[in-house]
């Protein structure tokens, strides 16, 4: 079983079930932004959420290994996303992009901030004007070395 072929399985498994991944997360310990990148194969699952995952949406057993593998990360099928949300997002580093990158260096020097030791998180917020979305986003600095 390939991971695309269980991820494909996992949300046919969550819209049969109505299912939502915050529910998923709560289950399995995990945040609930890296659950769902893990279930769209952004992320290994560990030997025990993999099982976890597996019992809790009755999963085949080989879907388990596929589960467990190392991912391609950041693999889009195309450069610029067309889906309005992701496209937003994009949009966002786009405006903000160059702004960010010269506010973290001002703050901490020549260097990134980690992709790898990081963490984000989605909030609901109200507002009289509407709903608003916030996008926590805590990343490791990580330094030039030359």
């Amino acid at each position: 079983m390939t991971r695309e072929d269980t991820t494909a399985l996992i949300l046919d498994t969550i819209r049969e079930q109505e299912l939502t991944i915050g529910a998923i997360a709560a289950q399995l310990g995990r945040p609930k932004v890296w659950t769902a990148a893990a279930i769209f194969g952004q992320h290994p699952f560990d030997e025990e959420s993999a099982d976890a995952l597996a019992s809790l949406l009755a999963l085949p057993d080989e879907a388990k290994a596929s589960l467990r593998e190392i991912p391609t990360r950041g693999a889009l099928e195309q450069g610029i996303p067309t889906d309005p949300t992701m496209y937003r997002l994009y949009e966002v580093l786009q405006v903000y992009g160059p702004a960010l990158k010269a506010l973290i260096h001002e703050e901490f020097g020549d260097g990134i901030m980690s992709a790898i030791a990081f963490n984000m998180d989605l909030e609901r917020e109200e507002a009289e004007e509407g709903d608003r979305v916030k996008i926590t986003m805590s990343g490791k600095f990580l330094p030039y070395a030359w």
